[in-house]
């Protein structure tokens, strides 16, 4: 990538600048790009689209990148909605993953908007420290698509976006209720990991009241498949998930039923026990075929692994915090959602913390409610906040030999426990 030159002009370099001298840059540089920030952040959220349809998120970012002087490969790694802009040269990767899609019907009530803002503004964060001084490295913000459905994050790791990355990170929000008292968020979080399939059953057309023997019933297989789940729910491990959704269940009453199709997830700790607890929903539905006498068909979609959070990235995310005055809890609960991030930290060091966005009762993610509060002024202030929190540890991944060897390790190191626990 070419290293830019223009853009935060106003940083003057500082050659062999201390780490406090640096956070204040840091701070500096993203609070005066607050009108932008604050800017890309309400055109996000006015303007949802679903995965691989982020048209004008993908067109507004890079325009604002391309405004600060900063060289954008566009559509990049084959997805039309996907961007990658990079400052420096030699040294360590740091990159930043910046999300922006939305879900069907209710906006950004995962709010994106806010991850993207965040890493922005940690992108600009560390080209500020990197000009501020005479130290190699690079930094990295990469969109990412399609996280809601898609799982976009896996296209880039197939076309090598983190080939080269030495710590990948984003954080992201969630309403306050889902946090212990006192804290601005949380650094240390696990996910699930799940795994993704379309059911579809195939029977015989006839006329449901002239000659329903002639038929095969397709949505018979359906509802059974369905029962045969819901009871299989009471006998798995409390953090495993089964859900679904009909996708297709007949068109006429007064037509036997020929095709029926669902759409199921499936939800554990790993992707190995997510694959064996679908091994066991797949039974279900491969029973119902039988009791119906109807023919079933499996289509595998994209498996979002379980989240790693590197121990290392963790704890200096906590320091940043506690430095800046926005102090986290070190860990969390393992969240049961799922995220491509996961697949993400299985290739490079990986950080995904949480923050806590202010919310009506009952306003959790994925609600009408948290599009309204991921779309409020105290959101973004934020954001902003946990930006300044992860430029510093990327900064500090660039600048400091020992911590940037403790993450390789902590990644190395868990790599081992992943491979020991598949044998």
């Amino acid at each position: 990538m070419t290293q830019i030159t223009s853009g935060l002009s106003s940083i003057t370099p500082t050659p062999g600048q201390q780490p406090g001298g640096t956070l204040d840059v840091i701070v500096q540089a993203i609070d005066a790009h607050d009108k932008e920030l604050q800017l890309i952040n309400e055109q996000i959220h006015k303007n949802p689209e679903l995965a691989f349809e982020e048209f004008k998120a993908h067109d507004n970012i890079t325009k604002l990148l391309e405004d600060l002087g900063f060289s954008v490969t566009k559509h990049a790694y084959g997805l039309a909605t996907a961007f990658v802009a990079e400052y420096g040269s030699g040294g360590r990767v740091v990159a930043f993953n910046a999300e922006y899609d939305a879900l069907p019907g209710i906006g950004h009530a995962c709010g994106h908007n806010l991850i993207a803002t965040s890493s922005i503004g940690a992108f600009l964060g560390v080209v500020a420290a990197l000009k501020a001084s005479t130290l190699p490295g690079r930094v990295r913000l990469i969109g990412t698509p399609a996280e809601e459905d898609g799982g976009g994050k896996i296209n880039l790791i197939d076309a090598g976006a983190y080939e080269d990355v030495d710590a990948c990170l984003m954080v992201h929000p969630a309403a306050h209720k889902r946090f212990p008292e006192g804290v601005t968020g949380v650094s240390y979080v696990k996910s699930n990991a799940i795994v993704k399939f379309r059911a579809r059953f195939t029977g015989k057309p006839a006329h449901a009241a002239g000659a329903p023997w002639q038929g095969i019933n397709a949505l018979d297989a359906v509802c059974l498949s369905y029962n045969g789940v819901s009871m299989l729910r009471q006998q798995i491990q409390p953090h495993e998930r089964i859900h679904g959704v009909i996708v297709e269940g007949g068109t006429k009453p007064n037509v036997i039923t020929a095709s029926g199709t669902v759409d199921y997830f499936v939800r554990s700790t790993s992707l190995e026990e997510a694959e064996a607890l679908k091994d066991r929903v797949i039974k279900c539905f491969d029973g119902a075929a039988i009791a119906t006498g109807c023919s079933v068909e499996y289509e595998t979609r994209e498996a979002y692994a379980d989240l790693r959070p590197n121990k290392a990235l963790c704890a200096n995310y906590d320091s940043a915090m506690e430095t800046l005055g926005f102090p986290v809890a070190s860990s969390g609960a393992t969240q049961p959602g799922s995220t491509d991030m996961g697949n993400v930290t299985y290739v490079c060091p990986g950080f995904h913390g949480g923050f806590a966005v202010p919310a009506d009762p009952g306003a959790f993610n994925h609600t009408p409610s948290f599009t309204k509060a991921a779309g409020t002024s105290k959101a973004y202030e934020l954001a902003i906040n946990t930006a300044k929190g992860m430029a510093v540890v990327g900064w500090n991944v660039l600048s400091d030999d020992s911590l940037a060897e403790r993450v390789r390790n902590d990644f190395e190191e868990d790599k081992k426990m992943r491979e020991a626990s598949r044998r």
